[in-house]
């Protein structure tokens, strides 16, 4: 029999500070499970602004420490409440000085999973995030969960192919990129790299960014968040470029199955003839 799962994405605009920005997020969840969702993922950094417009230390504030923060324990108990898998990507301290641009993953009971650390990290006009956030030391998890296996792999990493493999080959049926990407930066990439990679590594992809320009610099952020599915297609709507915008598609696991047995990438790869690319 068929499996399908009722996934979600949410994408929104800043509200302007961090405990409405919250309240925006535990009514997305309200809707998206009221909706069916089984699962549900946030874009990157969701309950501030996209701070690394600047370069302010006083942005430190928005870190808290995962799993032991206010944040992660308010969003277990709504988990909990609601039946529903999240994903939070948010700005973790693991201690003083030492910060990292952090996924949560929350399973349907409201236990704790473990967390997914950004790898790559830019520092380019408009994204200065070295000033924020050391390179993480996480690997690529995959998280078994109540609706399957997920993984994460947040913004800037999706350049790089070797995490979305290192997470194929983990097991993930499911991979969330949540982002926070800018009109005149990468408009042209953004439905091409995550359909490339949902069809290299034959699963499907969830892709979220966040809308609207913040007071903080001239970053347009476009929306059009989307799951798409090995095959390339998008699954329904891709979703507004300004406005604010649940999604919620059926995605059918029968379809990683069926594409697995026509391509066997995974059968065919070489791992001895790459070990070059491991090279500094």
């Amino acid at each position: 029999m068929s499996r399908v799962i009722r996934a979600a994405l949410f994408q929104t605009a800043w509200t302007g500070d961090k405990e409405s920005m919250i309240q925006v997020h535990e009514q997305a969840a309200r809707d998206a499970a009221a909706q069916g969702a089984q699962v549900l993922c946030f874009q990157e950094l969701f309950y501030g602004p996209y701070f690394c417009q600047v370069q302010d230390k006083a942005f430190y504030e928005y870190a808290e420490q995962i799993p032991e923060g206010p944040t992660v324990r308010r969003f277990q108990a709504l988990a909990k409440e609601l039946g529903i898998v999240l994903v939070l990507p948010m700005y973790e301290e693991e201690q003083p000085g030492v910060l990292y641009n952090t996924a949560a993953v929350i399973d349907a009971d409201g236990s704790y999973l473990g967390k997914y650390r950004k790898t790559h990290i830019p520092q380019v006009q408009g994204f200065w995030e070295k000033f924020y956030f050391r390179p993480g030391n996480s690997g690529w998890p995959v998280f078994d969960t109540a609706v399957g296996r997920i993984g994460v792999y947040i913004c800037y990493d999706r350049h790089f192919p070797e995490g979305w493999r290192a997470l194929g080959l983990a097991g993930a049926e499911i991979v969330f990129n949540p982002s926070a990407t800018s009109r005149g930066l990468s408009r042209y990439l953004w439905q091409l790299e995550q359909p490339a990679a949902a069809v290299a590594n034959e699963y499907f992809v969830g892709a979220i960014n966040r809308v609207g320009v913040e007071d903080l610099g001239d970053n347009d952020f476009y929306g059009t968040t989307y799951f798409v599915d090995p095959e390339a297609q998008f699954v329904g709507e891709v979703a507004s470029d300004k406005e604010t915008e649940l999604v919620v598609r059926d995605l059918d696991m029968a379809k990683l199955r069926e594409v697995r047995d026509r391509w066997q990438f995974y059968r065919d790869r070489e791992p001895g003839a790459y070990t070059p690319l491991t090279a500094p």
